[in-house]
């Protein structure tokens, strides 16, 4: 125990939980796109893949469980993480040359709080219902269309949150390697490119819905 409590305690251990809830929470992204992509098919496939996971009882709430404890772990690693580096650097630089590592982390940071915001949103919106303008349980379809059709802004938040998560599972990703001990030279780049890929599938296909519905598509 107390091992495991000085790992936490360190950089390293940060980084390793990060990069591992981070696994995790890719893994829910492409099977929640897929799932969001049932959309275009009509409001029978995605409302009986709803229904489906309702009657999984326990598991879906064990799998919602991970899910949440696995983004808290995220975002207080991250903080930690932060408050860790400008302790290391009190003095700000007197000039800060742009680099890309540079912009990688100002897009992770800034892009995670855009994210957090955004998922809170999201649930309030398809989950909860409570920001919803005419929320129906169990009917995830009409609650799809209802929910963008003739709601610009709310379309344009989502749009801008995807592109915020397209970024962030790049960079993310690519941290995601180094933090885990999977970075190697010889197959870095092929781990880029996949990294890339699924950040373009995940926002893409996140985003096709709203501009389904914003476009008549999905009606």
């Amino acid at each position: 125990m107390r091992t495991l409590v000085a790992l936490y305690r360190s950089t390293v251990g940060k980084k390793v939980i990060m990069g591992l809830t981070g696994a995790i929470m890719i893994g829910f992204l492409l099977t929640h796109v897929a799932a969001n992509l049932l959309s275009f098919e009509g409001p029978q496939k995605i409302n009986a893949y709803s229904a489906f996971l309702h009657s999984t009882g326990e598991v879906l709430w064990i799998a919602r469980g991970v899910l949440l404890g696995s983004l808290v772990l995220h975002v207080v690693a991250a903080v930690q993480l932060t408050l860790l580096d400008r302790a290391a650097r009190p003095v700000e630089y007197a000039r800060r040359k742009a680099q890309a590592s540079t912009l990688a982390s100002m897009t992770l940071r800034w892009g995670g709080l855009l994210l957090l915001a955004f998922i809170i949103y999201h649930l309030l919106h398809f989950t909860v219902g409570s920001v919803h303008p005419s929320f129906i349980e169990g009917n995830p379809y009409q609650n799809v269309v209802t929910g963008f059709q003739g709601h610009p802004v709310v379309v344009g938040f989502y749009l801008v949150a995807m592109i915020g998560l397209g970024l962030h599972l790049y960079h993310g990703g690519s941290a995601m390697f180094q933090s885990l001990g999977l970075s190697h030279p010889s197959y870095d780049r092929g781990r880029q490119r996949l990294m890339r890929l699924i950040s373009v599938l995940v926002a893409v296909g996140f985003a096709a819905v709203p501009i389904g519905v914003a476009l008549g598509v999905i009606k």
